[in-house]
């Protein structure tokens, strides 16, 4: 490889705290994160110390109310953190984009006292979230979901299966969505289930292309009971609480997306710049270079766009078009980015000796998750053109 080191990326941040604070990310992520990625992929190995660090030096909380142990980072500050995080190693910032979502009931629909009670713990305490949407029969139609949660005295009984669970079965709390009420959005309801609760189980892990060592799994529920005391928000609002999440979180799938993509650019740029070839570097023929920078540009691009969302987020204003907009296009720049990445790379690109293969098989996902980008393309449509069957 090339001896030289990538270039930070030059960001634009509101203050000079955010600067100092990207600083320590990334010196974290390649002191802590970063050279033992290919190694703990490989053996599909969790580095659950490395979110105990992040959560004692305040990385997962940085969106919510320093009251609670939170950062009090406005979104464009905290996704920013999570592209370098994803950089280093996908699973690392993915898992805190989870965790965050996991979060995000309590920290906006929740009491005063369940905030008191719980909030301190999920982002500072060395605990890890999940967020449980998602079944076996459904997964983008999630308003059919057919976990149940049954009033009994002061307590709920929960009852079903959640599929595709980030963290599932290791995770220390769940934000469950389950069906109190009536079929479609208006019957479910959004409870947070103690990980150690009795009744609830973590099936073996799926066994994936990529991502190896961030565990995804089924959650089981038999007849779990929590207290009405856990209950987040009103009955009957839980999808509405689902998809404000998954707003926001389609913002941290863009910034991770995006720290990928660069990811695979500095790779290759090393790579390009060190071999060979005619009696030249390859970055010097035209072929080459073009490709370089079409990948810098899709990158630059996508990081615009997340950023512009996150603003408008951060702004108190409509953003779930440009959310949608974010995760479409970051994502299938990272598929394409990393595609080329290994292009350039020939022959090596293709070997696990290199990092390229790996952020190739990693970036697939991300097209996948929190929403396909066929239904981020419905939902931009309906912002645009207005709904379906009018």
């Amino acid at each position: 490889m090339s001896d030289r080191d990538p270039q930070p990326v030059e960001r634009q941040l509101p203050t000079e705290e955010a600067r100092d604070l990207l600083a320590l990310v990334r010196e974290m992520a390649q002191r802590e994160i970063a050279p033992r990625a290919a190694e703990e992929e490989d053996a599909g190995r969790f580095p659950r110390e490395v979110f105990t660090l992040l959560s004692q030096t305040g990385l997962l909380g940085l969106p919510y109310d320093a009251e609670y142990g939170g950062g009090d980072q406005p979104y464009e500050v905290y996704l920013q953190v999570l592209e370098e995080l994803a950089a280093a190693r996908l699973t690392v910032g993915l898992g805190v984009s989870v965790h965050t979502l996991a979060s995000y009931a309590l920290a906006a629909y929740g009491t005063k006292q369940q905030q008191v009670e719980h909030l301190p713990a999920m982002l500072g305490g060395g605990l890890l979230g999940a967020y449980c949407l998602s079944e076996p029969s459904s997964g983008s139609d999630a308003a059919s979901l057919r976990t149940r949660a049954v009033h009994e005295g002061d307590d709920w009984v929960i009852t079903g299966t959640k599929a595709w669970i980030t963290h599932g079965g290791i995770a220390d709390f769940y934000t469950v969505m389950a069906r109190t009420g009536e079929d479609g959005p208006r019957g479910i309801t959004a409870f947070l289930v103690p990980g150690d609760a009795e009744g609830l189980s973590g099936a073996a892990p799926e066994r994936k292309m990529g991502m190896k060592g961030s565990p995804t799994a089924q959650v089981h529920l038999d007849g779990v009971r929590v207290p009405d005391s856990r209950r987040l928000g009103e009955e009957g609002q839980g999808f509405a609480i689902a998809l404000s999440a998954l707003d926001s979180g389609r913002l941290g799938i863009a910034a991770c997306a995006i720290g990928l993509a660069q990811a695979a650019l500095d790779e290759a740029v090393a790579y390009a710049t060190q071999r060979r070839q005619f009696g030249r570097p390859v970055a010097d023929f035209q072929g080459l270079r073009f490709m370089i920078a079409d990948m810098a540009t899709q990158i630059e691009a996508g990081r615009a766009l997340y950023l512009a969302a996150a603003r408008l987020r951060d702004a108190g204003r409509p953003f779930a078009k440009q959310a949608a907009m974010a995760k479409l296009h970051c994502t299938d720049t990272a598929m394409k980015v990393t595609t080329d990445a290994v292009q350039i790379l020939g022959g090596y690109g293709y070997t696990a000796d290199f990092p390229a293969e790996r952020y190739m098989r990693e970036a697939k996902v991300l097209q996948i998750v929190e929403g396909t980008n066929q239904i981020q393309r419905m939902v931009i449509a309906r912002h645009v053109a207005g709904p379906e069957g009018r």
